[in-house]
């Protein structure tokens, strides 16, 4: 059976914030456009599950008023509002032996913040005000073609997915480049250099997993503790305090300092994790209310077998070997990996995505 087969002026190929920042732009511009997403949900990294009303960011948690002025608009244009991280009190450290200690806090330098109803709420913003019909979920992309005036863009190589075919005059590649050069063929090849800039790449977050406990009471604060914490010898390498803006519930959230390659199964991680935030907090802290886990790594549409190794300090993420397009100005990137200024960030998500939009004349 031969592929269905679609024309507009853009596809837009990944569904996280600069891809839905990218789409919101070309609504507003009144083009032509669809924006191909993999998953069968949107957000990408960002992702809050929803208990009672509230939302557990397991993705991005803050942004920087001070630092980030795209986020800011953006938050201002959606009428969303944020609050302040809380961090008044103690601070826990856990050293390599297990002991443990009270020590001052680590204030956040300038201050984070988080959004009310989550990181969600930016993705959900967004996605109000632009068509339906030009999102589509489901649709990997496999292969992209460069033609005399444009690209085709092949979707559906899996088995279980309808093959059809999309062209259009720009192709804006809005995912990490390590995962386009992992699962995208290109026809003709990339430059050698150029992809092995792709190849090299770290996906922010890709080799992470993140923890989030809720609770009704907040005993660590009644301890004088933030629920910020540090350890040296795991599971979580670092926790903070994930409580909203009115408090209850109150929650206590972490990164998981073991590298992918060690991490166990969900359930023993979690285990692993309420014994010990028992132990930097009280044996309430291992009795939450609903606890949510989220292993990146082992996310297909986040992570390849390069991202195993998690990157603990923060890349200098720049375009893919200096270029912000190839094959004579049809095809573009973005994503926040490929941002110009705060790559990995949520900042770093949108600028690129202006620079994308911009880039199309």
């Amino acid at each position: 059976m031969s592929a269905e087969q679609e024309s507009v002026d853009t596809i837009i190929i990944g569904g996280g914030l600069s891809g839905l920042y990218t789409a919101f732009m070309l609504t507003k511009k009144k083009k032509s456009f669809v924006l191909l997403e993999a998953r069968p949900r949107v957000g990408g990294r960002i992702l809050s599950p929803a208990h009672n009303g509230f939302f557990t960011d397991l993705g991005p948690s803050w942004y920087w008023p001070a630092r980030n002025p795209r986020v800011n608009a953006l938050v201002k244009a959606l009428d969303l509002a944020g609050y302040p991280q809380f961090e008044s009190g103690l601070c826990r450290f856990q050293a390599r032996d297990g002991q443990t200690e009270t020590i001052p806090g680590y204030p956040m330098n300038p201050p984070g913040w988080r959004l009310d109803n989550g990181m969600i709420s930016l993705v959900n913003g967004l996605c109000s005000r632009i068509p339906g019909d030009r999102i589509r979920l489901n649709h990997p992309v496999c292969k992209i073609k460069r033609l005399d005036n444009g690209a085709r863009v092949t979707v559906g190589c899996l088995d279980q997915v309808p093959q059809c075919r999309l062209e259009a005059s720009s192709v804006i590649l809005a995912l990490p480049p390590r995962l386009a050069a992992g699962s995208i063929l290109f026809t003709p090849d990339l430059p050698h250099d150029l992809t092995q800039a792709m190849l090299r790449a770290s996906t922010w977050m890709a080799g992470q997993a993140k923890f989030f406990a809720l609770y009704d009471k907040a005993d660590w604060r009644r301890s004088g503790l933030s629920g910020q914490g540090f350890s040296l010898c795991g599971p979580l390498g670092e926790i903070h305090d994930g409580s909203g803006k009115t408090d209850s519930p109150y929650g206590l959230t972490g990164f998981v300092g073991i590298p992918a390659l060690r991490r166990k199964d969900s359930q023993t991680m979690i285990q692993a994790i309420l014994g010990q935030l028992a132990l930097l907090y009280g044996h309430t802290a291992a009795q939450p209310v609903s606890v949510y886990y989220q292993d990146w790594a082992q996310e297909p549409f986040t992570a390849t077998e390069y991202d195993q190794r998690t990157a603990h300090n923060h890349p200098e993420f720049l375009p893919p070997s200096g270029k912000t397009s190839t094959w004579n100005n049809t095809l573009h990137f973005a994503g926040s990996e490929t941002a110009d200024d705060f790559g990995g960030y949520l900042e770093g998500a949108l600028s690129s995505a202006e620079r994308a939009v911009l880039s199309l004349g």
